[in-house]
């Protein structure tokens, strides 16, 4: 797989676009800040990898995808589906905590993604990871991430079945997608919309959205799995934090002929792909804020 990124850490030494022979020394370049150099980054990404055979089929691909950029752009990545782990001390060995497919569920658990961030931790979460639903096996239950530290609430509604979107890009000044054209067409997604109104929120910086162009979106076949209009904010910051959240991140299963074949790939979209890893290298080696 072949990614032309520009890393942006350092915007002033970086041009639009480079080729991918120069992106070594382009990441030299761009995480060197006043003559100092910042160390490669570690990485840990968090899993449950047992609700759906969708998120599965996205996990695996997350744990095959991640490697291959960290041996490209000089980042060192691991995964657990041990939740236990998501304390003070094993946290402390990363600068960028991903989480998959779910959140963690135990008070303790909590607390430590709490103060990891609160102390500048990087994070990235995808689709599932921003689920709540009172009631349902993932209860909006934890105030801080839901409401304060995401901004969204809990689960409003989705599109069915997975299809690709037109997004629109929000902000091109922003260190996350200043590498994005103005509009591009993402991976196949179920696509999730929100209790709260994002873009109400001052400390919410909305990255992608929706694009009319896409409508309607989903196939159905209940009606209100398709959208007709409306605004879908789909990946944004909190500029309190060094967070990022996305939701793509299920991809399309062969449910209806039992055969539980997978029908698309997250990871097979070059654009979005950018997009993810520009994101990731930022917030790995970055300390000010976006």
């Amino acid at each position: 797989m072949q990614l032309t990124l520009p890393i942006s850490m350092n915007l002033r030494f970086v041009p639009k676009l480079a080729p991918l022979a120069l992106l070594p020394a382009m990441l030299f370049l761009s995480m060197t800040v006043s003559g100092q150099q910042h160390a490669a980054f570690k990485v840990i990404a968090f899993f449950t990898g047992k609700n759906d055979k969708a998120h599965i089929s996205f996990v695996k691909e997350a744990n095959q995808f991640f490697p291959e950029m960290g041996r490209k752009f000089g980042f060192h990545y691991d995964s657990t589906s041990n939740w236990a782990n998501l304390n003070d001390q094993f946290l402390a060995q990363y600068q960028v905590v991903i989480f998959l497919d779910t959140r963690p569920e135990t008070p303790e658990q909590r607390a430590a993604f709490q103060r990891y961030m609160q102390n500048g931790g990087g994070w990235i979460g995808f689709h599932f990871a921003a689920f709540a639903l009172t009631p349902s096996a993932y209860p909006q239950n934890w105030d801080w991430y839901h409401d304060q530290f995401l901004g969204s609430g809990q689960y409003k509604s989705n599109t069915w079945r997975p299809t690709p979107a037109v997004l629109k890009v929000e902000n091109k000044s922003s260190v996350f997608t200043n590498m994005l054209p103005d509009t591009f067409s993402a991976a196949a997604n179920e696509w999730y919309c929100w209790e709260k109104d994002l873009k109400a929120n001052p400390k919410i910086e909305i990255l992608l959205s929706v694009h009319p162009a896409s409508f309607p979106l989903g196939t159905g076949p209940k009606p209100h799995e398709i959208w007709h209009s409306g605004y879908y904010p789909v990946a944004w910051t909190n500029k309190k934090y060094r967070m990022l959240y996305v939701n793509m991140g299920h991809n399309d299963i062969d449910y209806e002929n039992k055969t539980n074949k997978e029908l698309s790939f997250t990871f097979a979209n070059k654009t979005q792909n950018q997009f993810i890893v520009q994101s990731l290298l930022w917030l790995g080696s970055s300390k000010i804020k976006p």
